[in-house]
């Protein structure tokens, strides 16, 4: 069976996911799992365990095979899937990005959600967040896939999702910025009641920025 730790209690009381006997594929086992509403959720474990499986479960990206999950107290399966996935918000390790610059896949994004586009000193604070300071007119083809992935996430993130899921936002960066990215991103989805969900294998980030911990290792086949 996955073994399943808290290594911090977070304080806060109301859940937004339950897990209850949760099967992938016939491969990994999910423990009953319950993430707090609100504040930051690691989910951190060993390669192979399940971390990002159970994001793209969250926001019913994949099905699971055997189980129930809930959100806000009512099974996603009943949700549409596409305002399930506009409320929870996933920022996968894979980055969406249109061929062309930083100010128009903002535009892309928001003309898709059929949304007005922001301006850009609101673009340029999202950017900022994320410590993506690159110019609006940059392209986005030209940029390394951290960079790629750090636009991304500032789209992301401007779209004020009620539940932001990120798969290992950090991984390219180095210490410093790791850092400065986590607490920026913490401060403004707390400033803005979203709930943040954090895969990452950095477990000094989530000693230090989480406010429950969630901890998977192993994975076994269904007899």
């Amino acid at each position: 069976m996955t073994l399943l730790q808290k290594l911090k209690t977070s304080t806060l009381n109301n859940k937004i996911f339950s897990l209850n006997g949760v099967w992938f594929k016939d491969i990994i086992h999910y423990p009953n799992i319950e993430i707090p509403q609100g504040g930051v959720t690691f989910i951190c474990g060993e390669s192979g365990c399940g971390k990002s499986t159970l994001l793209k479960l969250l926001n019913n990206t994949v099905s699971p095979a055997f189980g129930e999950i809930l959100y806000a107290g009512k099974r996603i399966k009943d949700y549409d899937p596409v305002t399930l996935r506009r409320e929870v918000l996933l920022c996968g390790q894979t980055t969406f990005l249109f061929g062309s610059t930083v100010l128009e896949n903002f535009i892309e994004f928001y003309k898709y959600r059929d949304l007005s586009p922001i301006s850009q000193d609101e673009i340029n604070k999202y950017l900022k967040i994320c410590a993506a300071n690159f110019p609006l007119d940059a392209s986005c083809v030209t940029m390394s896939g951290g960079e790629r992935h750090r636009v991304f996430t500032s789209i992301c993130l401007s779209l004020h999702p009620k539940v932001l899921l990120l798969d290992e936002p950090t991984s390219a960066l180095d210490n410093t910025t790791s850092n400065t990215v986590m607490s920026n991103i913490k401060t403004f989805c707390n400033e803005n009641n979203i709930t943040l969900i954090v895969v990452s294998h950095n477990t000094a980030l989530a000693q230090t920025y989480a406010d429950s911990v969630i901890m998977l290792a192993g994975g076994i086949k269904r007899e």
